[in-house]
């Protein structure tokens, strides 16, 4: 994969542009990853997902979620239902005012850590999406947008 202008994306089919807005949690202590999980299952079955992409989309949520509170001092979460054509989907975007990815090809690759984790989390959350884009720079924060399709 390639790092241009310090953006990387990876997505299976161009963002739908008919978006109906969701709901945005502050990211800040242990229970606001809580909350987290808990709004982006309930998400998940609005937008019709079964058991098994629900929890998909809940892994990558709470992944993402942990890396803005641990390595970016805390952030956002926007939680929106974009359509394309009949499909519904799920759109998680997660920002964060911290340091930035040095180097993102390396933070996407299995087994890469800055703390004590296991280095799952990035490319964890990649695999487990339908279409994935991180927007970072050094000294400008992080945002990671990803959606799931239901039904794909």
């Amino acid at each position: 994969m390639t790092q241009l202008a310090n953006r990387h994306a990876t997505t299976a089919a161009p963002r739908a542009t008919d978006d109906t807005a969701g709901v945005r949690l502050v990211l800040h202590s242990e229970e606001d990853l809580l909350a987290v999980r808990h709004a982006v299952r309930a998400a998940s079955v609005t937008a019709g997902f079964g058991i098994i992409d629900q929890t998909r989309v809940v892994t990558a949520a709470s992944e993402l979620a942990r890396n803005a509170y641990i390595h970016g001092g805390g952030g956002t979460l926007t939680i929106e239902y974009p359509r394309r054509g009949a499909g519904q989907g799920l759109r998680l975007t997660i920002s964060d005012s911290g340091p930035g990815i040095p180097d993102l090809d390396a933070a996407l690759a299995d087994g890469f850590t800055t703390g004590a984790g296991l280095g799952h989390g990035l490319g964890g959350a990649r695999r487990l999406m339908h279409d994935f884009e991180v927007h970072t720079g050094v000294g400008r924060g992080t945002t990671v947008i990803v959606t799931r399709w239901a039904g794909r």
